[in-house]
């Protein structure tokens, strides 16, 4: 919801203080016989009860102090206005509204000292005939009004903010991961297709001109895609507050087939199957799959010296099954998780599902997810 400008506040709080003096004037001037010589001490302090509100949300304490003093001295004086209760009521609760909340917390000690000086003036009960504890219990009500509503402002903005910081980090991870992914993965076939190409160069000219062709066109794809993912960064979140999303641009198990062609490149056969009933997924689980899927591959070309990989993506009911194998040398007993798989563990956590990876049975490595589908 758009708030007034400032111009337009200070506007509202000018005409308020206007209209308050305005109806102090009046009644001033149509006591004006009964007060006799003391009309302009009564005027000047009509116009500090008054005035004081101009400055109610940008001072809130000091008009309060200032409307209050002019009040409680036109009360003990017998110069009593029957406007100015009113007026001093808005400051307290523009008090407990605008000010800081050490000092709203002023405003009842404030307004008992206030009121005692009133009623206790030879100008102020007459004037406005009421229970000294009832008008009190008012003044009171009216300032816990307006710092409760004061206080539930303050919650509502930090969690605003919490939200919105909470929406930069995740942000942030998730462009964090799609770096690593993008560049993890492009840089190590990069690295195996040179050294491939550093091999032949000798032995067969021909086929080292094909792998630095195809070098070249990985490097191209990349530099595409980090393209994309700079972009993004460059946008930062939506007007939402949340991430920016370009689901045409966000790979999916249907490119699954020329990540395997790009890992071919590296010298290391990938069979892919995938369950025709995996497809039709919500954009971020299918793109999540894809991730998961890439990260191990980079892993095989990285650690595992494998020959061949198998790929495997099925629909089991409502859960979707991941598992990415190799022939390679397998992990050393004990090891930890590196970036990569620990990435592919938040994402799988996000996602509420769970993954495990280990040697495999017969030697290499097995990486299995299971990713629960909305």
């Amino acid at each position: 919801m758009n708030r007034p400008a400032p111009a337009v506040i200070r506007l509202v709080d000018l005409a308020l203080a206007a209209a308050f003096l305005c109806a102090m004037l009046v009644e001033r001037a149509g006591a004006a016989a009964e007060l006799g010589g003391r009309l302009v001490p009564a005027v000047a302090l009509s116009v500090a009860v008054a005035g004081a509100l101009a400055a109610r949300r940008t001072a809130p304490l000091a008009s309060y102090l200032v409307g209050s003093a002019a009040m409680a001295a036109e009360a003990l004086l017998g110069l009593g206005s029957a406007v100015s209760p009113y007026a001093n009521l808005i400051g307290l609760y523009s008090l407990g509204l605008h000010a800081s909340r050490d000092r709203a917390r002023l405003g009842p000690f404030v307004a008992l000292v206030t009121m005692a000086a009133y009623f206790t003036g030879p100008g102020g009960g007459g004037t406005y005939p009421a229970i000294p504890v009832g008008v009190l219990f008012v003044w009171l009500l009216g300032w816990a009004i307006g710092y409760g509503t004061a206080r539930r402002l303050e919650e509502r903005d930090t969690a605003r903010l919490l939200l919105r910081r909470e929406a930069v980090t995740e942000e942030r991870t998730r462009m964090a991961r799609e770096l690593h992914d993008l560049v993890g993965h492009t840089v190590n076939v990069m690295l195996v297709q040179a050294g491939a190409a550093r091999r032949l160069l000798d032995r067969d000219p021909q086929r080292t001109r094909e792998v630095l062709a195809e070098l070249e066109h990985t490097g191209r794809e990349a530099l595409d895609e980090l393209d994309r993912v700079l972009g993004l960064l460059r946008r930062g979140p939506d007007v939402a507050g949340g991430p920016p999303d370009e689901p045409a641009l966000q790979p999916g198990l249907a490119d699954l087939p020329r990540l395997t062609d790009r890992i071919g490149q590296a010298g290391i056969r990938v069979s892919v199957s995938i369950d025709p009933g995996a497809s039709g997924l919500p954009r971020s689980l299918d793109v999540s799959a894809y991730r998961i899927v890439q990260e191990a591959l980079t892993n095989t070309v990285k650690h595992a010296r494998a020959r061949s990989a198998e790929v495997t993506v099925r629909r089991l009911g409502d859960i979707l099954d991941i598992e990415v194998s190799d022939d390679g040398r397998g992990a050393a007993a004990g090891y930890s998780p590196g970036r990569g798989l620990l990435g592919i563990a938040e994402r799988v956590s996000m996602l509420g599902g769970r993954v495990e990876h280990e040697r495999g049975e017969q030697g290499g490595f097995r990486l299995h997810a299971a990713l629960p589908i909305p």
